[in-house]
């Protein structure tokens, strides 16, 4: 059942970590365009917090599934 649990937990990582990008790359050029480096404040923008959580998600399942 282990096994389960942890293609879950990486099923939640990857889909994290690749909707962040994605959504860090948006806001980066809509904010800045395509010349400029970001600012060090675009990791609080809100709608970085979804993504945020299913990594945290992803990281609790995966420890779960270690423990299991």
């Amino acid at each position: 059942m282990e096994w389960v649990l942890a293609m879950v937990a990486i099923l939640f990582l990857t889909v994290g970590f690749i909707g962040h990008a994605f959504e860090m790359r948006k806001t980066r050029m809509i904010e800045h365009g395509d010349k400029e480096l970001g600012s060090i404040n675009i990791f609080a923008n809100k709608k970085n917090f979804k993504w945020y959580a299913m990594i945290g998600i992803g990281i609790v399942l995966w420890m779960m599934a270690e423990r299991t």
